[in-house]
């Protein structure tokens, strides 16, 4: 089965400023193109920090203060020092939370939520920039329509996956929401198939209304329904 990736819905073309942009220059771009922080690279294109507006607003808060330096500068600015800072080098916030291409979009948002970053440059294994991902394209999945999600299912995971009949489990989806109905022999068949489905690119929750012949995953007795993490279960 298709997992999606970061190269499924990151921009390629992405803006990036050279590590000597200027405050005004990188708060034009960011402004001119809408977005909230920008890749900073160098001469071989490849990400070495990244300059968001958190960094560019302590200009603003310490505006008109007394002048700082320190003696001995670390790699992790200082709020006050990125106020005072003149070109992106200096405002940017390094090192970059990056990630490759083939990072599974779950992986993505965990890593985003994680690091509390709103932008994710995304970088070939030499750390080139090759695109970027935001909060609202890890979305993009989500707009894929019903019908593409029942054919996926049907296709993927039942046919090829599980080889399956599509007669012997009904699939509805509706607003992203799949309702499975159908009895198979095994509930280990059935837990799984309702797992695979929840994992479909695009899905937002499975009601899982599987039954089955025998309880392989509990010698003690069978069961007609059952509970597990990836579906809520229904009569």
């Amino acid at each position: 089965m298709r997992k999606w990736t970061v190269a499924d819905v990151m921009t390629t073309d992405v803006v990036a400023v050279p590590e000597d942009a200027t405050y005004r220059t990188v708060v034009e771009q960011l402004a001119a193109r809408r977005i909230s922080a920008v890749p900073v690279v160098d001469a071989a294109r490849k990400v070495v920090g990244v300059v968001s507006e958190v960094d560019l607003v302590y200009k603003v808060e310490f505006a008109g203060t007394a002048v700082h330096r320190r003696v001995f500068p670390t790699r992790r600015r200082s709020a006050r020092e990125k106020g005072e800072g003149m070109v992106a080098r200096e405002l940017m916030t390094a090192p970059a939370v990056t990630a490759d291409p083939a990072t599974s979009l779950h992986a993505a948002a965990r890593l985003m939520t994680e690091k509390g970053v709103k932008r994710l440059p995304i970088v070939t294994p030499d750390g080139v920039l090759a695109g970027i991902v935001s909060r609202a394209d890890l979305l993009k999945v989500h707009l894929r329509t019903d019908d593409d999600l029942r054919q996926d299912i049907t296709d993927e995971v039942l046919l090829r996956t599980l080889w399956l009949e599509p007669l012997v489990v009904d699939v509805k989806v509706a607003n992203g929401v799949v309702t499975l109905r159908g009895h198979l022999d095994r509930r280990t068949l059935a837990d799984l198939t309702a797992q695979l489905v929840a994992a479909v690119p695009g899905v937002v929750a499975v009601e899982d209304h599987l039954t089955y012949a025998l309880d392989d995953g509990d010698l003690t007795g069978s069961q007609w329904h059952r509970s597990h993490p990836f579906s809520t279960t229904g009569p």
